[in-house]
């Protein structure tokens, strides 16, 4: 099999080489008014930093808002199956919530999304420490990760889309992290209100790199309650199992016969309480599914779909990646405070990550996470919104 770091295939090379040639034209001249971008002050960090909110509209309906601060999606507005517009994201108004600390609403979570075991992993003879803050593990990039710094931005908007493409550089020994990392994520909205992800990275020494975005949906609206009434489809045949700390055991264990298996719609809340040591250590599903087809390396194809039967919405989650973690939200416990002064519960919201397999570095079955100088990490995860 190649390495996912390899060169991508011809098709997905167009569409990369055209996300750096963008019309960067501003919103209103050649664009519809229901098009378009707009920019507006989020507010200054700590550290005398200006944060940038941009919202990204579409012909189709589709809205949303992203913030320089974390490259995190703050509200997205999608309509049901009766054209009204809902924000189905979890998350705050204001930079000082984020701020505060929040549970990755709506971040970029990097260098390494997802844990990697007593933070720790070995490179080429080294062995590297990483910050430990999850437990005795290494969480989504350490205590001050890709979520928790501001990114440069630049927007962009033409017939087709409209988008904002953000850029930073992490550097050598950041969060004990070998090599500088250049990463850029691009925010696409599409004229058909698909929101596409686009994820590049370049190192100058061997490192490890696995981004994804954490957001939090509830297809219902963010503010009305639980998610176990949606239902779940997970195009995969096996999940990697975990140990009490929830990281893998190196196993890919079948679905069938376990409250695992999404491959048919399922509502979540069917099995999410299922006397089961899996389900038990992660208070719910936090789990690792094993996408069919992870072998395609590059290939986009379809890895979930998410159906809320009350709204009539779905969310369908296309991929290059091989893994999608499905995190029931179990560990929300009405700490955080969202928009409108909703309290955010216990799975009131769900994520669907697109990912490598955590901690991939102490895993040589797994697929590889190593970025080398010369290559090009390269991801692509679209988020496809209808109504029926």
């Amino acid at each position: 099999m190649r390495s996912w770091l390899a060169i991508l295939p011809v098709a997905l090379l167009v569409t990369a080489s055209c996300s750096n040639d963008r019309d960067t034209g501003s919103p209103g001249t050649d664009l519809t008014p229901a098009t378009g971008y707009e920019m507006k002050h989020f507010g200054t960090t700590p550290d005398g930093e200006t944060v940038d909110l941009f919202t990204l509209r579409s012909a189709s309906g589709v809205e949303l808002d992203v913030a320089t601060y974390g490259g995190i999606v703050t509200r997205l507005l999608a309509p049901d199956r009766d054209g009204g517009l809902v924000d189905i994201v979890l998350g705050h108004e204001r930079l000082d919530s984020y701020l505060a600390g929040t549970p990755y609403f709506g971040a970029i979570v990097g260098r390494y999304g997802n844990r990697i075991a007593n933070g720790r992993f070995t490179l080429d003879g080294t062995e590297y420490a990483l910050a430990v803050n999850n437990g005795p593990n290494h969480l989504h990039g350490g205590i001050r990760g890709f979520d928790k710094v501001v990114w440069d931005a630049e927007p962009y908007a033409n017939e087709a889309e409209t988008g904002v493409v953000l850029r930073h550089v992490s550097a050598d020994g950041e969060e004990g992290y070998p090599g500088e990392l250049s990463a850029k994520v691009t925010y696409a909205l599409t004229a058909a209100g698909e929101l596409r992800i686009e994820y590049e990275a370049t190192t100058d020494a061997p490192t490890i790199v696995n981004l994804t975005h954490h957001g939090y949906w509830n297809l219902a609206g963010h503010d009305s309650g639980d998610i176990l009434g949606h239902e779940l489809e997970i195009r995969a045949s096996r999940f990697t199992p975990v140990d009490e700390t929830l990281i893998p055991t190196g196993e890919l264990r079948p679905v069938e016969g376990t409250p695992f298996d999404f491959r048919q719609p399922t509502p979540i809340g069917a099995r999410i309480d299922a006397d089961d040591e899996q389900i038990a250590f992660g208070g719910g599903y936090d789990h690792n599914f094993v996408l069919d087809g992870w072998e395609n390396d590059g290939e986009l194809r379809s890895a979930a779909v998410l159906h809320d039967p009350v709204s009539g919405r779905s969310m369908e989650v296309l991929t290059t990646e091989p893994g999608l973690q499905f995190y029931s939200g179990n560990f929300l416990d009405g700490s955080d405070v969202g928009k409108g002064g909703v309290v955010y519960e216990r799975r009131s919201g769900l994520c669907l990550e697109t990912q490598h397999f955590p901690d991939s570095p102490n895993q040589p079955a797994f697929p590889t996470t190593i970025l080398r100088p010369g290559e090009i990490y390269r991801s692509t995860t679209v988020y496809r919104f209808s109504a029926e």
